[in-house]
């Protein structure tokens, strides 16, 4: 078996395991058997942010080769899938026939076994719910190697959903998709001059909206700290396209222009940068009402970019993202006023209101706010970032398993208060603890 150098997107804490390449549900139970005492994780496409999918001198299962799409059921939308199959393979396949995935991130890079570990949310979350909604059933291969179906009557599936791939290994699932007419949204984007108007804009008519989020801008202070876009949209109708899209309304139009090259020096991102993007940004977007958008376009901006994280130079990048009762917004100001005393800059800040949470234990999202920065890594930042866990915690937060490198085992205790009934479940389908990961080892998520 390869020992392979391993790290996730943030480009972070690499460590090094044996990856066995995964084509079968059989070739899971096999290297189940064969495992040693550092366990097994599994790792799609490597989209984590932090540590969540490496095995420090373990191994780690690459289920990429996973990826078979056994059926698409038109009329009720139902898809069966392997577990490595891509989001964005799956939404290819499904679009013919006029069928949207309702849960998609910020990028389609990511297999649906990832999707479901970490119970994915995007735009339409305040609508739809995150990932796990609409899973019908998975089969899940625990650590006595058999074969388990599950559904959402199975405390063990709620287990799954948001584990973070500790409860075993998701070979397979059926999924349900929505029908759409078109690939193409309707988008309504409004320039806002700062971070209290753009909230207070985003508390109002949510409801009218499928798909809604701001971006904001963390580098200017002042009376417009916080200016930003206010983007929603919702699934465009046939009558609704001009007539040069008519003709092929269920088109992918998703292209991937360049890959980034590994050229970029650490500092390259620094205030001077980052106000002159942030003020681009800004000034390319003006109000503008009934646009219609293809899914890169609205969705999925940076898939145009294979490898965009190298951008950030050789030290990588913190992804920070938590969320935060409604009632406590005044912390979304509190982590930019922070921010701008430390001198840390970000670009890429996303800014969005949850809604309803599901079963799963450890599922990310709940009501509040939900706030992301893109932070360069520098020397700086952990103090900070120590700074802002508290903010969030004190008003009954909590950070994103798929996002978090840093953190601290209390502050996973206090975000999340179903952890121990987490943990009975996990620990009843896995009562030797080969299901691991360098995250896990972390948090104290397992021994």
């Amino acid at each position: 078996m390869p020992n392979t150098s391993l790290r996730g997107w943030g480009r972070t804490a690499p460590t090094r395991a044996h990856v066995v390449p995964v084509r079968s549900a059989a070739d899971v139970t096999a290297a189940l058997a064969s495992a040693g005492p550092r366990g097994v994780i599994a790792r799609g496409l490597g989209r984590s942010y932090g540590d969540p999918a490496q095995n420090a001198g373990g191994t780690v299962l690459d289920m990429t080769g996973l990826d078979r799409i056994h059926s698409v059921d038109a009329d009720s939308g139902r898809v069966v899938v392997d577990a490595g199959v891509s989001l964005d393979t799956l939404m290819r396949a499904a679009l013919p026939f006029g069928l949207w995935l309702p849960v998609l991130p910020g990028t389609r890079q990511v297999t649906v076994g990832g999707a479901i570990g970490a119970d994915i949310h995007g735009k339409a979350h305040h609508v739809v719910g995150s990932f796990g909604n609409h899973v019908e059933s998975l089969d899940l291969v625990t650590a006595d190697g058999r074969a388990h179906t599950l559904t959402p009557s199975d405390d063990l599936f709620w287990a799954t959903v948001g584990g973070m791939g500790l409860t075993g290994i998701v070979v397979r699932a059926v999924l349900v998709l929505h029908h759409v007419e078109t690939a193409y949204f309707t988008v309504d984007t409004e320039q806002i001059d700062n971070l209290d108007e753009l909230m207070a804009r985003q508390s109002v008519d949510d409801e009218k909206y499928a798909e809604t989020v701001s971006w904001f801008d963390a580098v200017t202070t002042g009376d417009h700290a916080g200016r930003g876009l206010l983007m929603r949209a919702n699934h465009a109708t046939l009558d609704e396209l001009p007539p040069k899209l008519r003709a092929h309304p269920l088109r992918f139009d998703a292209p991937q222009l360049l890959t980034v090259p590994d050229v970029f020096p650490p500092g390259l991102l620094n205030r001077f940068t980052g106000k002159l993007f942030s003020e681009l940004w800004y000034r390319k977007s003006p109000t503008k009402l009934g646009a219609i958008q293809n899914i890169t376009q609205f969705l999925h901006p940076l898939d145009v970019l294979g490898e965009w994280n190298r951008g950030y130079g050789p030290r990588g990048f913190l992804q920070y993202q938590f969320v935060v009762p409604l009632e406590r917004g005044d912390v979304v100001r509190g982590v930019l006023d922070r921010m701008h005393a430390a001198g840390q800059v970000s670009a890429l800040n996303v800014l969005k209101r949850f809604g309803e949470g599901n079963r799963a234990p450890l599922s990310f999202p709940r009501p509040g706010w939900t706030l992301c920065v893109d932070i360069p890594v520098n020397d700086g930042l952990g103090p900070l970032c120590d700074e802002l866990d508290e903010l969030v915690l004190d008003a009954g937060g909590r950070h994103y398993l798929a996002k978090e490198s840093r953190t601290t085992p209390e502050a996973i205790r206090r975000g999340y208060p179903r952890l121990d009934e987490w943990r009975k479940v996990r620990d009843a389908a896995d009562p030797t603890g080969v299901f691991t990961s360098d995250m896990s080892r972390r948090l104290e998520l397992t021994s």
